[in-house]
């Protein structure tokens, strides 16, 4: 790995963060009321009794893939409106089924699932390849590290989205939140794979609060990199709020009103292409 200042991002070790957000996941669905898996989240169409489904049907989706070799259907190619549509429908058809679960029964099999996936993380060596790539970095090859920062994210802000619903204390603290922002935000090269601009070109994203951090993306004439520091000043900076920022990265918020509450110093056309990242399938 490049140890110099300005080099690449090196590995999110994510495992421990990983069983520190199922360990509060298992400790908060106990504690709700029946009213409370009733409520809306920003999840559209799906109250905080479907998000808990969906975490418990993709803890046992992946069981079954990667632990035990288990594969029933497959998108039609790889190509990425395919792959979103079959996830789509994935995700659609196990809230149906693990939605008709109730609370209780839900709960016990949430315990397994949590329990075996963070086993199942734990096991893998982190720099061996993933049996999925994370597509909404442009890969087609991830390494098992990335696929489990990019497990946390996930488990990480559904379970932010009950914690809104319910009017319950989030899990944005540094420890936990910092590796989802920071997963999130290798996107951004892939978000930026298109867009034209002269060698040496610099984009700085800054998330603002204890959880956040500065990612420097750069254009070195042939592609984009995510970098830890880059020498030149930046094009264009990008400040966004941490409390806002999770949700810019998995369709959580309007672009409009991310916008409004962004700030840009420098070539703000260039920096608006940060609120179009996308860090999540479907």
């Amino acid at each position: 790995m490049d140890d110099s200042p300005s080099g690449p991002l090196g590995p999110i070790r994510a495992q421990d963060a990983l069983e520190r957000v199922e360990a509060k996941l298992l400790d908060l669905l106990p504690t709700l009321s029946a009213d409370d898996w009733d409520k809306p989240t920003p999840v559209s169409s799906w109250r905080v009794q479907q998000v808990a489904a969906h975490l418990l049907d993709t803890a046992f989706r992946k069981l079954s893939i990667v632990r035990d070799g288990y594969v029933t259907e497959r998108p039609s190619s790889g190509a990425p409106e395919d792959l979103r549509s079959f996830v789509d429908g994935l995700n659609a058809q196990g809230v149906a089924v693990y939605g008709r679960l109730s609370p209780a029964v839900l709960i016990a099999l949430m315990r397994t699932a949590s329990h075996d996936l963070c086993e199942l993380h734990r096991g893998l060596d982190p720099d061996a390849p993933a049996t999925f790539a994370v597509s909404w970095a442009g890969e087609e090859q991830s390494l098992n590290w990335f696929d489990a920062a990019r497990e946390l994210t996930e488990r990480w802000h559904h379970q932010q989205q009950i914690r809104l619903a319910v009017d319950r204390p989030g899990i944005m603290t540094p420890d936990l939140y910092h590796p989802v922002l920071d997963c999130f935000m290798r996107a951004l090269p892939y978000t930026y794979r298109n867009v034209a601009a002269a060698a040496g070109t610099h984009v700085e994203v800054r998330v603002s609060g204890e959880s956040g951090g500065v990612w420097h993306l750069r254009y070195d004439g042939e592609r984009w990199l995510l970098l830890r520091g880059v020498p030149e000043p930046p094009t264009v900076s990008v400040t966004i709020p941490e409390d806002i920022a999770w949700r810019v990265f998995t369709k959580g918020i309007r672009r409009d009103e991310a916008e409004a509450l962004v700030s840009f110093e420098g070539d703000r056309q260039l920096g608006l292409h940060v609120l179009q990242s996308v860090a999540i399938v479907g």
